[in-house]
């Protein structure tokens, strides 16, 4: 097979229906839009959630909870993503989003204890840890500092 004789799967490209184009294409003068009303004009038509003048489901319903503007966001990763780096290394935040491992450092680093550790001696620093995480880095002869 060469690049030139690529084409996509059989069914998969389908043209574009060009609506109003004349009384031979089957949809020509009203093109689809039917007779006349509020969706037959241009930038007709009414809002998301729009019911007809009747008290929206987003008004009848209670209102609920509240977003606490002080709650911290921690950016979590498992104790797995450890084994990207070397024996005996010092593991942080700015480390890990250089390694690629984290996007984002967000209020903090969660360690979190999902897998298991291979790299040994090596230092986390982070904002959190859970108690299977803090035990499986101390087993592998690592420390886990709260920063």
């Amino acid at each position: 097979m060469n690049l030139n004789e690529l084409k996509p799967a059989e069914g998969s490209k389908k043209d574009s229906f060009r609506v109003g184009r004349g009384h031979g294409s089957g949809n020509g003068k009203t093109a689809g839009r039917g007779h006349k009303g509020q969706k037959a004009r241009s930038g007709g038509g009414v809002r998301p959630g729009f019911e007809g003048g009747q008290m929206p489901i987003y008004r009848r319903l209670p209102k609920r909870g509240f977003t606490n503007i002080f709650a911290k966001t921690y950016t979590e990763i498992n104790v797995t993503a450890l084994n990207s780096f070397e024996d005996g290394a010092v593991v942080d935040a700015a480390a890990l989003k250089a390694a690629g491992i984290i996007k984002k450092i967000n209020d903090g680093v969660k360690v979190l204890g999902r897998g298991e550790l291979t790299a040994k001696n090596i230092t986390v620093q982070a904002a959190k840890f859970t108690k299977s995480a803090e035990e499986k880095i101390a087993a592998a002869g690592g420390k886990a500092e709260v920063i």
